[in-house]
């Protein structure tokens, strides 16, 4: 019955009226609480009715939700996250891991940074749970800014090392920081006051962020190449940008999405795909780097249409930066210098998908 009288009140409030001359629409929705006598203050109805509602908003708006104890406790979860990321920057809970980025010989010509929150009670808190909190509030501006500072403070000391030095780093950047007024200023003060080699630094972007503004994102793009840095479209092929982004945008790397290298040497479909970002990324001068490379099946299909730069759990995990200090043969990696590498043995390749596939559930990539 309080289901239907809901459903009564959402119709006739979503009827257009009329205001002076003009007509109204209205997309109401309605958070509701059922009570049952039991001991609950107004203070907690009206608390339970609110998380309701904005559940219900949540869901598309003109909809009905009635409050459900196990998302109250989700709902408080979140809250609670919010708040404690609030004063993470503050006290120095986050942290920058690095993964490898690889070349034929296996040995590292690059690394993606990924950002870390590490709780004080909880221990290191999944990127997939804290990234969108980030963006939802805004939070995500200040990190991002000392996301790209320590990254670029990491690059100058990587330096002084004849083995990191050539080096490149990659980061992301979410669609919010590249369009704040300050971001290239911002970029340029870090690179000058780190001394940035040219061509070291690389921002990863994705194709969401090419959707607003095009002209604005030409030109910010543009004022940084003219600083050296590089651009990489991340997670290529996910999104909706048409090829006529790769035209207009100065853009120096593709990175085909794990999702598509996944079955990649099991699946004709996603070998098509992969071949094909390749092809057209060979046509058009630009770099490719294959996300997501757990086993050497996988290494061995994508090597064979052409790739020769790959990253993933067969190559490293992310790592703190300390632990990039060994050698590349201390840190397990084959050199097979320019040839092509060796069909894989079916035992390692099993052994591997069992062992990454439980790394890459520990620390999921961030966007």
């Amino acid at each position: 019955q309080a289901g239907r009288l809901c459903e009564h009140i959402l119709h006739e409030l979503c009827e257009p009226f009329q205001l002076d001359r003009a007509v109204v629409n209205t997309s109401p929705s309605i958070g509701a609480v059922l009570f049952h006598g039991q001991h609950v203050s107004p203070q907690e109805l009206l608390k339970q009715a609110d998380i309701s509602l904005y559940q219900a908003k949540g869901a598309g708006r003109r909809t009905v939700r009635f409050f459900d104890p196990a998302v109250q406790e989700a709902f408080q979860r979140r809250l609670a996250a919010e708040e404690d990321l609030r004063g993470a920057l503050q006290y120095e809970q986050f942290e920058l891991f690095y993964q490898p980025i690889v070349g034929l010989s296996r040995h590292t010509v690059g690394v993606e940074v990924l950002l870390r929150w590490r709780h004080p009670q909880r221990g290191l808190v999944s990127p997939a749970e804290f990234i969108p909190i980030l963006e939802r509030t805004g939070l995500i501006v200040p990190v991002g800014q000392w996301v790209i500072e320590q990254a670029c403070a990491q690059l100058q000391r990587w330096s002084q090392d004849p083995h990191k030095a050539r080096w490149q780093v990659a980061v992301n950047v979410s669609a919010k920081q590249f369009r704040q007024p300050d971001f290239v200023d911002m970029v340029s003060d870090a690179l000058d006051r780190h001394d940035i080699s040219l061509g070291q630094l690389k921002l990863e972007i994705t194709e969401s962020s090419l959707q607003e503004n095009l002209q604005e994102t030409v030109e910010k793009m543009h004022q940084l190449r003219a600083k050296g840095v590089r651009f990489a479209i991340d997670d290529f092929g996910t999104g909706y940008s048409s090829l006529a982004y790769l035209k207009a945008l100065p853009i120096d790397v593709l990175k085909i999405d794990r999702s598509f290298v996944r079955h990649v040497d099991s699946d004709a479909n996603d070998a098509a795909i992969s071949k094909t970002v390749l092809d057209l990324a060979s046509n058009m001068g630009l770099e490719v780097v294959a996300e997501g490379v757990e086993t050497e099946s996988q290494f061995w299909a994508l090597t064979s249409q052409g790739c020769t730069l790959f990253q993933g759990y067969l190559f490293g995990k992310p790592e703190p930066a300390g632990e990039f200090n060994e050698q590349p043969s201390q840190r397990g990696e084959t050199s097979y210098g320019t040839s092509m590498p060796p069909q894989p043995d079916t035992h390692r390749q099993a052994e591997a998908d069992i062992t990454d596939e439980r790394a890459s559930t520990d620390i999921p990539k961030e966007t």
